[in-house]
């Protein structure tokens, strides 16, 4: 499909810098396959759903994964965005025209890194150097990577590395967070719980990557970032129960999504999963482990709305995301929620 059918003008002022406090108080358009829009909020999430359904939450935790150093005299910035072993990422240089392979930066804080290799999309292999493990050095040296739109618009600060992490998180080595899951408090899983509705994990790393623009033409040009992700054979097991006993299943977030059909196979059993996951989804996708999606709103021309167009319809989609720009909502990371049950 021609990428520009997923174009669309938003105003920059419907860019949310900061969450809404607290965060379940966030607004919620319910998309749904065969009716009317419905504008909610996302404490209203325990009477959409029904007793038997279960939400797939991603247990990832943002590690401060961006980086600002000097190699001699060159200032030079990294953001982390895929693990490749103990000491090793792949990292996004700005300023990259300065680094050559061997050069040792210095990210302060007794925080190191030899630049190994450069890739074939410009990214680096960084090798950090010492002994303690590498999420120790980027609590030191590293911030918050938050998106480039709002990086654009304001500095990072302490607030973020709370504000930036769900609370579900629990395993290292995001550089973006599930942004869906942000809108999740303590109040709202119990009522969740009190309604009957499940609750399972996945963990799906999610990297800089998901930020990069799509220069194709055509979607079928386009390459997709891998990611690191799992889905252990019991949490497949009660998920496939689920869907056995007539309950849904509700992805929380598109990085969820994308791993149980990643994981799912042609009869939409999920099977157990350890591994990098490249699944491109656009219209014409058939989808065999997910019933519906609750998810943040994407930018325009990204893979994230070809994914929700693909679950919803791209015209469905179109009507959905332009009623909420009339009515105000806010949008991207630290944004609204949209609940999409294709029905």
């Amino acid at each position: 499909m021609r990428v520009d059918q997923f174009d669309f003008e938003l105003p920059p002022e419907r860019i949310a810098l900061r969450p809404v406090r607290p965060r379940d108080s966030a607004r919620m358009l319910v998309v749904p396959g065969d009716d009317e829009f419905a504008d909610r909020t996302v404490r209203d999430l325990p009477v959409l759903l029904r007793a038997g359904d279960v939400l797939v939450f991603n247990d990832t935790r943002v590690i401060p994964a961006q980086l600002e150093g000097m190699r001699g005299q060159a200032r030079i910035g990294a953001t982390l965005h895929k693990r490749l072993g103990p000491r090793h990422w792949q990292a996004f240089i700005r300023n990259a025209k300065r680094l050559r392979e061997g050069d040792c930066i210095q990210f302060g804080a007794g925080v190191e890194a030899v630049a190994e290799e450069r890739g074939d999309d410009g990214s680096w292999t960084l090798h950090f150097s010492g002994d303690e493990p590498v999420e120790l050095l980027l609590e030191r040296a590293g911030r918050m990577p938050l998106p480039p739109y709002i990086a654009g618009r304001r500095e990072a600060d302490e607030a973020d590395r709370s504000d930036y992490q769900t609370i579900f998180a629990e395993k290292d080595g995001a550089v973006a967070a599930p942004t869906a899951s942000l809108h999740f408090t303590p109040d709202l899983v119990a009522a969740l719980d009190e309604a009957g509705i499940g609750r399972e994990t996945l963990t799906l790393h999610v990297g800089a990557g998901t930020f990069l623009p799509v220069k194709a033409e055509d979607t079928a040009d386009h390459p997709m970032h891998a990611e690191w992700g799992r889905i252990d054979a019991e949490t497949a097991a009660r998920l496939n129960a689920v869907r056995g006993a007539g309950g849904r299943i509700i992805a929380v977030g598109t990085t969820s999504l994308r791993l149980l059909e990643s994981a799912a196979d042609e009869d939409g059993r999920i099977q157990p999963f350890e591994g990098d996951t490249s699944i491109f989804i656009t219209p014409g996708y058939s989808f065999r482990a997910v019933d519906g999606l609750m998810t943040n709103f994407h930018l325009p021309r990204s893979t994230l709305f070809m994914l929700v167009s693909a679950l919803m319809g791209l015209e469905k989609m179109q009507e959905a995301y332009a009623h909420a720009i009339e009515q105000g909502y806010r949008f991207y990371s630290y944004g609204d929620s949209s609940l999409l049950l294709p029905g």
